[in-house]
């Protein structure tokens, strides 16, 4: 009986797999194979006393230390396993996102274990670097690019961040005066934390570079008596910080443009010291907000493609550059970093109550993407990997700057009334809004 076409191929595929078993050498041993996964977790992973345990695609499981662990990681086939030896910064986050790694346990302190690891050994770090050049492109921080970056992550929705963020909308760090107060009590605190350095006084104008919800320019128009003139590129937010400052009778001190910053004064520059320089008058002050680092760093390649695109934290020796050329005075450098760290606790968990209603406005992706961003800036700021900048600064030639800082921290000058001192004609305030 003639088996057919199909059946004759069918055996000598059958053929060809016994020849290639036979000439191949036979499979690992467990305990060889186990090994060797063992040997390359911990090259993502360091021993340390909270031990953490992974689950492998066979069933085969590894822990970092013994002990209880603080956390499960489950790897769902080799492949991602092998794409997170060869660039972990990258395909963790879209292993997460995806679904192929599943996080058990406490998410945050796991990637704070994560991010205080030891740097891997040279060959396994040139090899990553190798991979990391290749796939990379050049970012150029255009005018329609920085537009375009905007849009990505401020214009998905104001009903989104409006389920958790607090009450005013303010994306960016707060300023606990307690480890007990509250996420509101908090952002108006870090308001009035930033009128009090930049030493505001009725009638004088500021000009704020990337002002979010506007929640900033209200503060200082209630509060402090100043005109502001507050520039950002999100239509979502522009309209919105409009619509508020018109509800709470503030329109005719705050004007909210919606144009990148760079176009302050009508011209392209690259620059920011010398767009300040234009702005700012002989008595003048004023202050910068910035997520930064301790050293110079790209920035992590999944927050850049999923997240931030575009953005970049520079370390306080690269913040200089600003000054430097322009004679600018450093009037004070204060770090916030776990001010941060606990906003973002606050953060996650609201994110966390609404997460169905997330997900029924975008999907199970897009839940995991922004769970994955928002436990990774807390674990950053915790673990030192990221900090938060307020550089205070002058013209280098102005001697009306405050002579000690009482003007920040006397409880005398209670929001809403303002300090009284002789202050400077015009304020600058720039930021480079959340993470």
């Amino acid at each position: 009986m003639n088996p057919g076409p199909n059946a004759t191929a069918a055996v000598q595929d059958k053929g060809h797999e016994a020849n290639v078993a036979a000439a191949s050498p036979p499979p690992p041993s467990p305990s060889k194979r186990l090994d060797l996964y063992r040997w390359l977790i911990k090259k993502l992973l360091p021993d340390a006393a909270m031990p953490i345990r992974v689950v492998l695609w066979n069933g085969d499981e590894v822990a970092t230390a013994p002990g209880e662990p603080i956390a499960t990681v489950r790897v769902r086939d080799r492949n991602t396993f092998l794409r997170m030896l060869l660039k972990p910064d990258l395909e963790f986050g879209e292993a997460y996102s995806d679904g192929r790694l599943v996080v058990e346990g406490d998410f945050p302190q796991f990637l704070e274990v994560f991010f205080r690891a030891p740097q891997p050994p040279a060959a396994v770090k040139l090899m990553q670097r190798c991979i990391g050049v290749l796939s990379s492109r050049p970012h150029v921080n255009s005018l329609g690019k920085a537009r375009d970056n905007i849009w990505h992550h401020y214009d998905i929705g104001n009903d989104f961040y409006r389920l958790w963020l607090d009450e005013q909308m303010v994306y960016t760090c707060a300023y606990f005066p307690t480890p007990t107060a509250s996420l509101e009590e908090a952002q108006v605190a870090k308001m009035e934390h930033v009128c009090r350095k930049l030493w505001l006084k009725p009638g004088e104008t500021v000009v704020e570079a990337g002002c979010g919800w506007g929640s900033l320019a209200r503060h200082m128009a209630k509060y402090h008596g100043v005109k502001v003139r507050a520039y950002n590129l999100s239509h979502e937010q522009i309209a919105y910080a409009r619509e508020r400052a018109r509800a709470e009778g503030l329109d005719h001190l705050v004007e909210y443009v919606e144009a990148d910053y760079r176009t302050i004064t009508g011209q392209y520059d690259h620059r920011l010291g010398g767009l300040i320089r234009r702005c700012l008058r002989p008595t003048g002050r004023g202050l910068i907000h910035s997520i930064g680092r301790n050293q110079e760093s790209a920035t992590n390649p999944w927050l850049e493609k999923r997240i931030f695109p575009g953005a970049y934290m520079p370390c306080l020796r690269e913040m200089m550059r600003i000054f430097e050329p322009w004679e600018f005075s450093v009037l004070d450098v204060e770090n916030l970093r776990l001010h941060y760290a606990k906003t973002l606790e606050h953060w996650l968990a609201r994110f966390e109550r609404s997460v169905d209603t997330v997900r029924a406005m975008f999907d199970e992706r897009f839940v995991r993407m922004w769970r994955m961003y928002l436990c990774c800036s807390m674990a950053g700021f915790t673990s030192g990997s990221i900090q938060l900048f307020q550089v205070t600064f002058a013209p280098g030639r102005s001697n009306d700057i405050p002579w000690t800082r009482d003007h920040i921290y006397a409880k005398a000058a209670a929001v809403g009334h303002g300090p009284h001192h002789n202050g400077f004609r015009n304020g600058v305030v720039t930021g480079h809004g959340a993470l």
